[in-house]
């Protein structure tokens, strides 16, 4: 977890759905999508790493929970 108060979520500036829809528009999941994205040589934009990271972090949280 984030260092300090535990409210990190907070300060993502989060546009819900934006990743999801992404990953529909590829035809794949998000988890698929986040791997593509997230694969060395990935073309994808600085922000839609960002969204993959967070929906792999969000995936983990979930699983722990």
């Amino acid at each position: 977890m984030a260092k300090g108060n535990g409210k990190w979520i907070q300060k993502a500036n989060l546009k819900k759905g934006a990743f999801t829809k992404k990953a529909k528009a590829a035809d794949k999941t998000v988890s698929q999508y986040a791997s593509q994205v997230l694969k060395p040589g990935s073309k994808a934009s600085a922000k839609t790493k960002k969204q993959a990271v967070l929906a792999r972090t969000f995936r983990n949280m979930a699983r722990k929970g």
